[in-house]
């Protein structure tokens, strides 16, 4: 039986000042699937997750997440996505814990939400021992780990990371991707995760897309687009050289 859809675009455009940021863009991602969304600054991948919540109007084209339209149905939308943005903010003056129960208050969770569950949040993304720290004493890894507490919160169907390793150092970096692959397998989470680390991104990714210029030029499985590019061959392309050769055809 087919994975149902998750995440649809439909000619998806976004104009600013009449120059487009997003090109009719036409993607797929199925359910259970980690999609690596790549494109170098500017490409229009940020703006393309903001329209896919509901945050941003398309000038043209249509999405669908979870079969909802994020623009009609954003409440809905939101409370079946977990949505990490590059810079992540949280309250240095409280700590983990306090941190988590705030957004669950914010998010009308706060009752659901025992002391319990947030606990076991906390250990899952490495910071039990550090349940009761200010958080404005938290590395960057640290903070972004506990932005995924904070996503889990809800239990989410789907995962939309920004950056998610942007400025970690290499073992902070091993962490989240670890954590992604975790969280993907072991509690079926579809994630769509845009990043400029191609080598992570081929560590765990199913598919990707890579966006040049507001246009997706290239979607599937690294195989498949390295055959396209390279033919058939014995060896073994890593997803930068096929970021690269797509890069340089545009």
């Amino acid at each position: 039986m087919e994975n149902r859809t998750i995440i649809q675009t439909t000619n998806l455009t976004r104009r600013y000042n009449h120059l487009p940021a997003v090109d009719n863009l036409n993607f797929e991602v199925k359910e259970g699937e980690i999609f690596g969304f790549l494109g170098p600054n500017g490409a229009g991948k940020t703006t393309t997750l903001l329209m896919l919540l509901g945050l941003s109007r398309p000038s043209e084209g249509s999405s669908r997440v979870c079969g909802l339209d994020p623009l009609r149905k954003a409440k809905e939308v939101k409370r079946l996505v977990g949505y990490l943005p590059e810079n992540i903010g949280f309250y240095g003056d409280l700590d983990a814990v306090q941190n988590l129960e705030y957004v669950a208050d914010l998010n009308g969770l706060g009752r659901g939400i025992t002391s319990k569950k947030i606990e076991e949040l906390l250990e899952l993304v490495g910071l039990k021992q550090d349940a009761h720290k200010k958080v404005a004493a938290f590395s960057r890894g640290m903070k972004q780990r506990l932005g995924f507490a904070e996503l889990l919160i809800k239990d989410p169907e789907v995962l939309f990371l920004d950056e998610p390793t942007l400025g970690l150092d290499p073992d902070g970096a091993i962490r989240i991707i670890n954590l992604i692959g975790s969280l993907n397998r072991d509690r079926k989470i579809t994630v769509l995760i845009s990043s400029h680390n191609l080598y992570q991104v081929q560590k765990i990714s199913h598919r990707v897309g890579i966006m040049i210029k507001g246009k997706m030029v290239a979607e599937g499985s690294v195989e498949s687009l390295a055959e396209e590019k390279f033919g058939v061959n014995e060896k073994e392309y890593s997803l930068e050289e096929v970021y690269m050769k797509y890069f340089q055809e545009v």
